[in-house]
């Protein structure tokens, strides 16, 4: 049963808050004029923190929700699923990283202007902007969820619009006192506080439950129903599955390679580093650090499987073996395990964890999404006015964020009505909707590579297509539409694989002129 946050709880959540908005502070006291500090940090950033902002940015809330969610329902697939990361981590620093410092960008985006042209560049920037809209804001929704728990004990529309916006209005506040130093910082400090709360929700757990790690491990391998939940690597041809073996080395490692090279949020972190080198290393560190952090969220889901579905092997079970609802629902069994079982102290340590995955998850979007606009869309169309002075562009920054904030919201509101048609776990519908952006922006960029193909014309052709391909194949387009059932049958990574396909073959097709300078 929810009980109230307590005002030991409470205090500790405030002594959090306090912390960060006071190192905001602290940092926005550094000067922050010019375009390359305000967004790239001057260049100045350590490689250990640089490697935690990269984590926090690509984990956040849904890893902290959807990883026990995911634990809970299934196996640790999703854990095995760090080897398409790692992958992907070992193709970037291979091919991009070096490339983005040589030639000085801001954003990813600069490398398409050198081998096609402006109008390539913008129509990959805005790609990103749209993608990121997605990805960012069904992130924010999971956030929302698991704060209006905390603060309202439902999570009614009106509550979770409402938590929403309290999310968004504080990011907002953290990133635009200090800039990208800021928000790195800041990550890093979401970081130790969510996976702290983690690590002490696992302990609880843990003690919680009276069965030694034999009697655990021995439950876990044979449920009821038959299944193994300790399942590592499924090696089955089941394209319905998201993270079989195939499906992490083609559709989740290519999943990964678009969020490490191809996604400003994530690679603006990495052009924050001294160098080329120290954004190699910070990017590979990031993916090997992150599996362990992935286990832990894991096998908290796994425990809260033990503890709410198998009564008969503990005493300490609770639910009698019910599936724990919050108020009719059953969203997000680790929040409610949080609310109802934790004692007071814990509780506000673990809720300030979650309260710190909510903003990171919202600080991680806002400087990268506006770096894109002011970079590559703003500044380019100003530049015939010499007289605009540098600090312009970090106002106009700002104001950018605003405009995003705004569009995350409105983004996780939609999101609320969206994952409740599909019906999908958390953590699959989180890392679903990055697909949009994905297919094409990989498809443009592995033509660009690998090749001496494809044109401007082509790019923008692709972009698009790969969108409308990933479209497609969505539950509601297909049930609206009345298109064949097997277009949905596809899981996320399967979906990614055939989008990314589809548009390296149309930008491919194009014939490029005689390029500037190449990337290859």
């Amino acid at each position: 049963m929810q009980t109230a946050i307590s005002l030991v709880d409470w205090l500790i959540i405030a002594t959090y808050i306090t912390a960060v908005v006071g190192g905001g502070i602290l940092l926005s006291r550094r000067r922050t004029a010019s375009m390359q500090e305000y967004f790239l940090g001057g260049n100045q950033m350590s490689t250990w923190v640089v490697m935690f902002s990269v984590i926090a940015t690509t984990q956040s809330a849904a890893t902290f929700l959807g990883g026990p969610d995911y634990g809970f329902r299934g196996d640790y697939t999703y854990l095995g699923s760090s080897l398409g990361a790692v992958m992907a981590a070992l193709f970037v620093a291979r091919f991009l990283i070096n490339r983005f410092y040589e030639l000085k960008v801001t954003t990813v985006y600069e490398l398409l202007a050198i081998r096609y042209g402006d109008n390539a560049k913008h129509a990959a920037g805005a790609m990103y902007l749209v993608g990121r809209v997605f990805a960012n804001g069904a992130r924010l929704y999971m956030a929302a969820i698991a704060v209006a728990m905390m603060l309202f004990f439902n999570i009614a529309p009106q509550s979770v619009i409402l938590a929403t916006l309290m999310i968004a209005i504080f990011s907002l506040f953290i990133t635009l006192i200090g800039g990208v130093r800021s928000v790195i910082w800041s990550d890093f400090g979401q970081f130790l506080i969510y996976f702290g709360a983690a690590l002490i929700a696992l302990f609880s757990l843990w003690t919680q439950l009276s069965l030694t790690f034999p009697e655990m491990i021995s439950a876990l391998r044979e449920t009821p129903d038959g299944a193994n939940k300790l399942v590592l690597f499924d090696f089955s041809l089941d394209f319905s599955k998201p993270f079989t073996f195939w499906a992490i080395i083609t559709g989740v490692f290519l999943l990964n390679f678009g969020n490490f090279g191809l996604d400003q949020d994530t690679t603006q972190r990495l052009l924050t580093c001294r160098n080329a080198k120290a954004g190699r290393r910070a990017l590979i560190l990031s993916s090997l650090v992150a599996v362990p952090i992935v286990f832990v969220f894991v096998t908290i889901g796994q425990l809260l499987h033990l503890l709410y579905e198998r009564p008969e092997l503990s005493a300490s079970a609770v639910n009698g073996g019910i599936l724990p609802e919050f108020n009719g629902e059953t969203i997000t069994v680790f929040m409610s395990y949080i609310l109802s079982e934790m004692p007071v102290g814990v509780r506000g340590l673990v809720v300030a964890g979650v309260v710190a995955a909510a903003i990171s998850t919202m600080t991680s979007g806002l400087n990268a999404m506006s770096s894109v606009l002011i970079s590559d869309f703003y500044r380019p169309w100003k530049k015939a006015d010499a007289s605009i002075e540098t600090k312009h562009y970090v106002a106009a920054g700002q104001l950018g964020m605003l405009l995003f904030a705004i569009l995350l919201s409105a983004m996780a509101v939609l999101c609320f009505y969206w994952q409740r048609y599909t019906d999908m776990a958390l953590l699959e519908f989180a890392l679903s909707v990055m697909a949009f952006s994905y297919a094409g922006l990989i498809g443009v960029f592995f033509t660009a590579i690998f090749t001496a193909r494809g044109s401007s014309t082509s790019v923008i052709a692709a972009l698009i297509i790969g969108f409308v391909t990933i479209l497609v194949q969505q539950t509601y387009v297909v049930d609206t539409l009345g298109l064949p059932v097997y277009f949905k049958s596809l899981s996320f990574p399967w979906q990614l694989s055939v989008g990314v396909g589809v548009s390296f073959i149309v930008c491919a097709a194009g014939m490029n002129k005689p390029a500037r300078k190449g990337i290859g």
